[in-house]
C-alpha cells in the first residue's frame, strides 16, 4: 500500500529536520560537510503538495544552521529581483533549490514569521512582488517542452513555489508591481520595448482569463498601458484587427479623424509606446493631410514646421519605414522632427541616402534573422535609425560587453546626426567601416575580434549592424595603444567618439596597479571643469565619456562601465546633480551605501539618468577635460572632497589604498 502524500510529507519533511539540526550543531570550519544532504532533503520537500509552507515554517531555522553561508544570500537584503528568475531556471539543481529556499525564507519575513536582523517584513514584501512581477508566466503558464526536458521535475516545482508565494503576498500587490516596473522603464523611454509590450499583452491575457484571478483592485495605470497597444481610440477599442480598422479610416470624416489622431498621438507621448493601428493611421493620412499628419504625431511648433519643409522626405519616410510591426519608430519620427535636425544641412540628404540604400548580403541576412521578413531588412533598418535619431538617450548594450559602442551611437545620434547616418551607411552598404586613429586606418573588417565574443543579437536594427564593426575597431585601437604607459581611453575616446572629447585627461586608479591614486587632485579638477559652482558657471556644451566603478547594492566593486556626462545642474530642490546617459539598458540601479541612481522626479530629461554631484563623483575613475579652461579647483572646499572620499572608502576604493590614505588636502597643492 502506497503511502499518503500527507504522509509522504511528514517522513520528508523529519528528514529535513535531522539534516538541518545536524548542520546546525556543526562548527564553522566543517558545515560544508553537510550542505549536501541538507539541499538533497530541501529539494525532496520541495517536490511535494505542502513542501513549499513546511520550508517557509522553517526558514529561520534553515538560515540559522548556515545554509546560506559563503553566498551572496546570506545577505538577502542586498539580493536582487531580477536575479531570481534565472535562478530558479539555472541547470544547477543546488542552485534552484537555494534560491527557492531564499524566496521562502523571504515570505516567511514578509509574513511576520521570522523577525530577520537585517531585512524588513515591508521590505521582503516589496522584493517577493517584484520577483513575481517579473516572473509572471511562471504564475499562469504550464512548463514548455524545453524547459521538460531541461528542467525535468524541477520545471514544475518553481511554478508551485511561485503559486504559494503569490496565494500568501496577494495577486493585486503582484500587478501593482508590474505596472510600477513597466511605467519605470518607459519613462527611461528606451528604443526596445519589446519585453514591455510582451509582458502588457500577458497581462492583458491573463486579466481577460475567468480562470486568473488577478483582484479586482489591482493594477493602477494599467489600463493606459493596454490601451496604448491594443485599444488607443474609438475606431480600435475592441482591437478589430488592422484590415477593420483601415476600412473605418476609409469612412470617416475629416472631424473623425482628428479624434483618431489626436487620440494616438497622447498615447503615444504619454507613455513612450505606439500602437500597431498607429502605424496604419499615419499610412492612410499620408494621402489625406499634412495637417493631420502632424496631429497624429503630436509634433510641437518646431516638428510641424520640419514636417511642412521636408513633405517629401517625411512622407517616403513613413512609406519605407512605417508598418505595424515597425509601428514604435513612429515615435522616434515625431521627436526626431521635434530636435529640428532636419535644419542640419547634412541631414536631409543623408536621409536620401539612407532610403535609397542597397543592403550587402550580410547585412540583409544579419537583419532578417534576428526580425523577420516582414516588412523587408531595409524597411527594418530605416525605423531604427528614425528611433535612433529620435531616442538618442535610449540606446541599450543589450546583454553585451559592448557600453563603449553603444555609447558612441547615443553621442552620434546626440550631436553629430549626419555622422551617425554615414557610420551606418558603411556598415550596412559596405560590410566595413573605416576609421582613423592619429592618423591612420582602422577597417572592422581587417582588425581582430572585439569584447563581444559572439555577434550580439537582442539590439536594435542600427546597433545590430554597426555595433560588431565599432566593437573591433575599438578593441583595435586598445591594442595600438598597448605600449603605452597609463590609460588607453587617454587617447582611445577622442579618436573613436569624436572632436569634441575634449583632450585633457585625469583617472584616479593606477592603470598597473589597480590602487588610487591622486584623488584629492582629481576630484578637484572634476569640480573645476563640471561644477558650475567652480567652472565659471559654463554649462556643458559637448557630451563627455567618461568611465565609473560601478558597485553592487552592497557597494562592493563589480567592474569598469563606460557612460556619458550630458549636464551638470540643480535638480528642482536645489540639488546640484550630474545627469548621465548609462548604455546599460536600465539605468535606475542601487550602487550600494545610499547611492541610487534616479531616472525620473528629479530633473531628468527622457533617457537621462542622474546623481547628486558628489555621490556621482565616488563612482567616478575617469574623465575627460579641456586643459585650456582650468576653473577654479583650488576653490573646491575640502569637507566636500572628503564627503566624496568617503563614498569611495565604503565602496568600491575600500581595498585599492592603504588604511588613512583616503583624506582630503587642506590646502590643495599649484597645478
Amino acid at each position: 500500500m502506497n503511502p499518503t502524500p500527507a504522509a509522504t510529507l511528514d517522513k520528508r519533511v523529519a528528514s529535513l529536520d535531522d539534516a538541518v539540526q545536524a548542520m546546525a550543531e556543526t562548527r564553522d570550519f566543517g558545515k560544508h560537510t553537510k550542505l549536501r544532504r541538507v539541499l538533497e532533503a530541501l529539494r525532496r520537500v520541495l517536490l511535494l503538495p505542502g513542501g513549499p509552507a513546511a520550508i517557509q515554517a522553517r526558514a529561520q531555522a534553515i538560515e540559522e544552521a548556515g545554509v546560506f553561508e559563503g553566498t551572496d544570500w546570506a545577505t538577502p537584503e542586498i539580493l536582487v529581483p531580477a536575479l531570481v528568475g534565472p535562478g530558479l531556471r539555472s541547470e544547477n539543481g543546488d542552485t534552484v533549490v537555494i534560491e527557492a529556499t531564499s524566496e521562502l525564507r523571504m515570505l516567511a519575513v514578509a509574513r511576520g514569521d521570522f523577525a530577520h536582523p537585517t531585512l524588513s517584513a515591508e521590505d521582503a514584501r516589496q522584493f517577493l512582488s517584484q520577483v513575481l512581477a517579473m516572473n509572471l508566466e511562471l504564475l499562469f503558464t504550464p512548463p514548455s517542452e524545453a524547459e521538460r526536458v531541461r528542467q525535468g521535475r524541477t520545471a514544475q516545482l518553481i511554478r508551485d513555489l511561485f503559486r504559494h508565494v503569490a496565494d500568501e503576498v496577494g495577486y493585486d500587490t503582484v500587478l501593482d508591481e508590474v505596472v510600477d516596473e513597466i511605467w519605470r522603464i518607459l519613462r527611461q523611454r528606451p528604443i526596445q520595448v519589446d519585453q514591455v509590450q510582451s509582458l502588457i499583452t500577458r497581462i492583458a491575457i491573463y486579466r481577460g482569463d475567468p480562470d486568473v484571478a488577478l483582484g479586482a483592485s489591482s493594477g493602477q495605470g494599467l489600463d493606459r498601458l493596454i490601451t496604448s497597444l491594443f485599444g488607443t481610440t474609438e475606431a480600435c477599442r475592441e482591437d478589430p484587427g488592422v484590415d477593420v480598422f483601415r476600412a473605418r479610416l476609409e469612412s470617416m470624416d475629416t472631424g473623425a479623424l482628428q479624434y483618431e489622431a489626436t487620440g494616438f498621438a497622447r498615447a503615444m507621448h504619454d507613455t513612450g509606446l505606439v500602437s500597431p493601428y498607429h502605424a496604419e493611421l499615419l499610412r492612410f493620412l499620408r494621402h489625406e493631410s499634412d495637417y493631420l499628419l502632424g496631429e497624429a504625431l503630436g509634433l510641437s511648433e518646431t516638428g510641424r514646421n520640419c514636417l511642412l519643409r521636408y513633405r517629401d522626405l517625411v512622407h517616403r519616410l513613413i512609406e519605407v519605414a512605417v508598418h505595424p510591426q515597425t509601428a514604435q519608430c513612429i515615435y522616434g519620427l515625431a521627436l526626431l522632427l521635434d530636435r529640428g535636425i532636419l535644419y542640419e544641412p547634412p541631414v536631409v540628404p543623408a536621409l536620401w541616402r539612407q532610403l535609397a540604400l542597397d543592403l550587402a548580403p550580410a547585412a540583409r541576412e544579419r537583419l532578417t534573422t534576428v526580425f523577420g521578413d516582414r516588412p523587408g531588412p531595409a524597411a527594418r533598418l530605416t525605423a531604427g535609425v528614425l528611433s535612433m535619431l529620435g531616442l538618442p538617450l535610449g540606446v541599450g548594450q543589450g546583454d553585451n560587453p559592448t557600453c563603449q559602442s553603444a555609447r558612441a551611437l547615443s553621442m552620434w545620434a546626440y550631436n553629430d546626426p549626419d555622422y551617425l547616418l554615414q557610420i551606418v551607411t558603411w556598415a550596412a552598404r559596405d560590410d566595413e567601416v573605416i576609421m582613423h586613429f592619429e592618423g591612420q586606418p582602422i577597417s572592422s573588417k581587417d582588425s581582430a575580434a572585439g569584447l563581444a565574443a559572439t555577434p550580439p543579437a537582442d539590439l536594435d536594427p542600427v546597433s545590430l549592424l554597426v555595433v560588431p564593426h565599432l566593437d573591433r575597431i575599438y578593441a583595435e585601437m586598445g591594442r595600438r595603444c598597448a605600449d603605452r604607459p597609463g590609460d588607453p581611453h587617454r587617447w582611445v575616446n577622442p579618436e573613436f567618439h569624436g572632436w569634441w572629447t575634449a583632450r585633457g585627461f585625469r583617472i584616479n586608479v593606477d592603470v598597473a596597479t589597480g590602487q588610487l591614486i591622486g584623488l584629492d587632485d582629481f576630484y578637484r579638477h572634476f569640480h573645476a571643469s563640471y561644477h558650475p559652482f567652480f567652472n565659471g558657471g559654463q554649462p556643458l556644451i559637448h557630451p563627455q565619456p567618461a568611465g565609473i566603478a560601478v558597485t553592487d547594492s552592497a557597494a562592493r566593486y563589480i567592474g569598469w562601465h563606460a557612460i556619458t556626462i550630458l549636464r551638470v545642474g540643480p535638480d528642482p530642490q536645489g540639488v546640484m546633480r550630474v545627469y548621465f546617459f548609462n548604455p546599460n539598458n536600465d539605468s535606475g540601479q542601487d550602487w550600494g551605501d545610499g547611492v541610487v541612481v534616479s531616472t525620473a522626479g528629479n530633473g531628468e530629461r527622457f533617457g537621462e539618468a542622474s546623481l547628486p554631484f558628489d555621490q556621482f563623483a565616488s563612482r567616478l575613475y575617469l574623465f575627460h577635460l579641456d586643459p585650456l579652461e582650468r576653473g577654479q579647483p583650488e576653490k573646491v572646499p575640502a569637507e566636500s572632497v572628503a564627503g566624496i572620499l568617503g563614498y569611495v572608502e565604503r565602496s568600491w576604493g575600500a581595498d585599492r589604498l592603504p588604511a588613512g590614505r583616503l583624506q582630503a588636502a587642506k590646502s590643495p597643492p599649484e597645478s
